[in-house]
């Protein structure tokens, strides 16, 4: 995986944080200076945080760990769906329920139940009204907005990666109580403690979003090649 420049992150806007009356002090190591009343990021520090998580998010990836992506906010949503379908991950960008994680089992009925919905609506020997028809639909696609992403997740995720842990608090909050690693864009006006793996950098434009998620997804990436090749080796073996 390679680390995105600090030109690249520039360009990104990756280096804009929030106004200083907006700040979180617990950010000031993060900070390079203030410019205009907005605090800037330090890169430096940015980039060190980007390399420390990706090779441990990588890790994961390999020893074929879940990493549940969430970001709710608009103009992050439609980049971590994408990225996570791409490394075959769970992801919730909807909304957060309450208990998503720490009420798993309350979660995972209600996927059973769409699920149940699906198959009734594809099984034509069952006898179905046109409103009953209607009435089901309307149901599977509410529960689909909100839980379609996480429709295959059959336990609590290994880690998170997310954006906004302001916007997340509720995400940050249940995998803290789970023990579920997090790793997180983290803005100016947030507190970088509350994560495991905080990635100091601007989680509102959708520019930086897609350039740190973009790291993200490469490390993982790299991480589920290495554990296919590992179980061909073994099974290369074990054949002989």
């Amino acid at each position: 995986m390679q680390l995105p420049t600090q030109q690249e992150m520039l360009d990104a806007g990756v280096h804009f944080g929030h106004l200083k009356k907006k700040w979180n002090p617990k950010m000031l190591p993060n900070i390079f200076m203030e410019s205009k009343g907005i605090h800037i990021i330090d890169l430096n520090r940015t980039e060190k945080s980007l390399q420390r998580a990706g090779a441990a998010i990588k890790a994961l990836a390999k020893n074929d760990r879940k990493i549940l992506f969430v970001a709710t906010k608009k103009q992050a949503r439609d980049i971590i769906s994408q990225a996570a379908q791409s490394v075959g991950m769970p992801f919730v960008t909807e909304r957060w329920l309450g208990g998503m994680m720490t009420n798993f089992k309350t979660i995972k009925n209600s996927i059973k139940k769409m699920e149940t919905i699906d198959r009734m609506l594809n099984d034509e020997s069952i006898s179905i009204t046109k409103k009953e028809r209607l009435m089901m639909t309307r149901q599977r696609d509410k529960l689909n907005k909100v839980l379609g992403g996480i429709s295959d997740l059959r336990r609590p995720p290994a880690a998170m990666f997310i954006v906004d842990i302001m916007n997340e608090h509720l995400a940050v909050d249940e995998a803290r109580k789970l023990g579920v690693k997090t790793f997180a864009m983290v803005d100016t006006n947030s507190n970088p403690s509350r994560v495991d793996f905080a990635i100091p950098s601007n989680d509102d434009s959708s520019r930086s979003i897609s350039l740190i998620t973009n790291f993200i997804v490469e490390a993982i990436k790299e991480g589920l090649a290495e554990n296919k090749s590992n179980k061909q080796e073994k099974q290369a073996a074990e054949s002989k």
